[in-house]
């Protein structure tokens, strides 16, 4: 049986639906993975058959479109910065099409409904797969208004059907447009996918942990929230020696990063505020570039190494905590390394994980990247290294390492083909 995984977006958003395909493959399954041109060599690398979705993300996400979608801060902005990112969606679509050609099955994330469509055209299961709880309920608000003020249950209903909303319309337009430019017409029933995801044969499993988000009892039965897809190994890859001698020349680092930082100019002063930062609270740090590449700056200071990237289920189990962005996989690999977590949210979803970080208090209060300084950053750091905080990210993270995530989604998806 040869199943498809419709994935997109950043490295970190990648990442969750290798794991996924790996699990699937273990169990028997052939595997092709569709997904941003430069990500073969990181999916070939884990074993799996990969079909290139044209063009560079790195790209579009340093772009201006790119930064601003993901600094987006409320809901207003988040709709319109979505909205500018449909032409570039509209240039996937034949690729996501083909890539399903073939296929027993597709799996899609929730920015490539197609997915959805080609199923139905070939008269085939399809699963929608969410790195984020998704599905509607009364039990709490969507992750884009998780830090807007609670107005009760039925509130929180009505915030998951705007989510899903403004994610349909985001791709919807580019979907019927190639739809009808290649069969003369929109597909049949043309309408948001993501409710109609609750049958056995086109069920919704989701990428989180029912420790940090508990299944509520209002989600349909074919919905499943799994655990975290979590890719352990990254093929080829081994520590740095001047990392590991870093990490064995003292006491465990804190380490920080922010993905993209922005232009070389921000990203310097970032950096020197961050330096300050762990200066004042006593710790050494791990400084994580991440796209903004090498920072030109004089030589650290001893207690500072200076990291391009590493996996994070490598690296954040040897840190004292982890400082980030919030976005969802690595808060994920943070919680499952059962060490503190400080998220400075900087727009999206990534509020939503700072408070919730906050709310099962393995993390301090969240600092928002636009209020960010040294002395709040140094501030957050030494609250998020208290007893309390240390007991509880570490309970926590034993929690989460026991859950099988990508192996209970993999059956869940081969259970829909068993019918």
């Amino acid at each position: 049986m040869l199943i498809t995984i419709l994935a997109g977006g950043s490295r970190g958003d990648t990442q969750p639906y290798i794991a996924l395909g790996l699990a699937l493959k273990n169990a028997g399954c052939m595997v092709r993975l569709a997904t941003h041109e430069n990500y073969e060599s990181f999916v070939k690398g884990h074993g799996l058959d990969f079909f290139p979705i044209r063009g560079d993300v790195t790209t579009v996400a340093t772009g201006e479109l790119g930064r601003e979608a993901a600094q987006a801060d409320n809901p207003l902005k988040v709709l319109l910065s979505f909205n500018k990112l449909k032409a570039l969606v509209f240039d996937l679509q034949q690729d996501f099409f083909n890539a399903c050609e073939g296929s027993d099955a597709i799996v899609y994330h929730p920015g490539a409904t197609i997915g959805y469509f080609a199923a139905r055209q070939m008269n085939i299961p399809s699963i929608f797969a969410s790195p984020f709880p998704m599905v509607p309920t009364r039990d709490f608000p969507s992750l884009l208004f998780y830090n807007a003020p609670r107005l009760g249950r039925t509130y929180n209903l009505m915030t998951h059907r705007i989510f899903e909303q403004i994610m349909w319309q985001t791709s919807s337009s580019p979907v019927k447009e190639f739809w009808k430019k290649k069969f003369g017409r929109a597909p049949n029933d043309f309408s948001s996918p993501y409710k109609k995801q609750i049958t056995r044969t086109h069920p919704t499993v989701i990428s989180c942990s029912n420790s940090v988000f508990p299944r509520p009892a209002d989600w349909p039965e074919n919905v499943h929230n799994t655990g975290y897809w979590f890719l352990d190994e990254e093929a080829g890859w081994t520590p740095p020696g001047e990392l590991v001698r870093f990490l064995d020349n003292g006491e465990p680092p804190v380490y920080v990063g922010f993905g993209s930082l922005g232009g070389a100019t921000e990203a310097e002063q970032t950096m020197k505020m961050i330096i300050e930062a762990l200066k004042r609270s006593g710790q050494r740090g791990i400084l994580a570039t991440g796209w903004s590449g090498t920072i030109n700056m004089d030589k650290p200071p001893d207690d500072i190494f200076i990291l391009e990237s590493a996996p994070h289920a490598w690296l954040f189990p040897r840190m004292k905590a982890v400082v980030h962005h919030g976005g969802a996989g690595t808060t994920a690999a943070g919680l499952r390394a059962g060490v503190p977590s400080i998220i400075i949210p900087h727009g999206n979803d990534t509020p939503a994980w700072g408070l919730r970080v906050y709310e099962l208090s393995v993390g301090p209060k969240p600092v928002p990247r636009k209020k960010l300084n040294a002395e709040n950053l140094s501030d957050a750091i030494t609250s998020a290294l208290t007893d309390k905080i240390i007991v509880k990210a570490k309970e926590l993270g034993l929690k989460i390492q026991a859950e099988k995530g990508a192996e209970d989604a993999a059956q869940v998806i081969i259970n829909a083909l068993a019918l």
